[in-house]
């Protein structure tokens, strides 16, 4: 049970690892900016979001340092950053997915190729509008069970470990925002300077 426990975690961090990377990359190709130095400069929202596990509750740090340290425009980043809050749950669409097959694979239920778009459909869908609370991805978690046939009950063995994996998803939610706000930045910011000017 340990073993498999190990197992899950392990591929939920790898997946949010792949994650981190694609964010990664878009900001060096389309943010045109240092993969290390971005990550440099948003490290304090990244330690508020591991530590609090709530994307809203770190807003007010992602916010100041989307403008104080990235030096995105407040315009990009008041409008990108407390949208991202509500709907950017990357990591959270992830963990669930994953989380819904292990849970399968528990109860000895074979999910089908439409089952598997049924989950990622419904992860998809329900973490847009995931709030940015600690645990609240369990409850949408249930949802998506429900849907495709799996016991809820199976929540009981992997809820242990979840505030751990609720603190790393909300740190790659977070990483989300910002990267956002890099390529928003990238894309119009020159145009929203222009019009301060004027």
């Amino acid at each position: 049970a340990l073993s498999g426990m190990l197992y899950y975690m392990m591929t939920v961090v790898l997946g949010l690892l792949c994650v981190m990377a694609v964010y990664l990359t878009i900001i060096k190709v389309v943010g045109k900016r240092s993969p290390f130095a971005f990550l440099k400069q948003i490290r304090n929202a990244q330690l508020i979001a591991f530590s609090t596990s709530s994307s809203s509750a770190t807003m007010p740090v992602t916010l100041k340092v989307a403008e104080e340290e990235v030096k995105v425009n407040p315009i990009v980043s008041r409008f990108v950053v407390p949208l991202g809050t509500t709907i950017n749950m990357d990591g959270t669409a992830l963990y669930q997915a994953i989380a819904t097959v292990f849970l399968a694979q528990v109860f000895h239920i074979d999910l089908s190729l439409g089952d598997m778009l049924v989950v990622l459909i419904t992860a998809i869908a329900a973490s847009v509008g995931t709030p940015g609370t600690p645990g609240v991805g369990i409850v949408v978690l249930a949802t998506i069970l429900s849907t495709v046939g799996i016991p809820v009950e199976g929540i009981a063995i992997i809820i242990g470990v979840d505030r751990l994996l609720d603190m790393c998803r909300t740190t790659v939610n977070v990483t989300g925002d910002l990267t956002a706000s890099v390529v928003l930045e990238r894309l119009v910011g020159k145009k929203l300077t222009q019009k301060e000017k004027v």
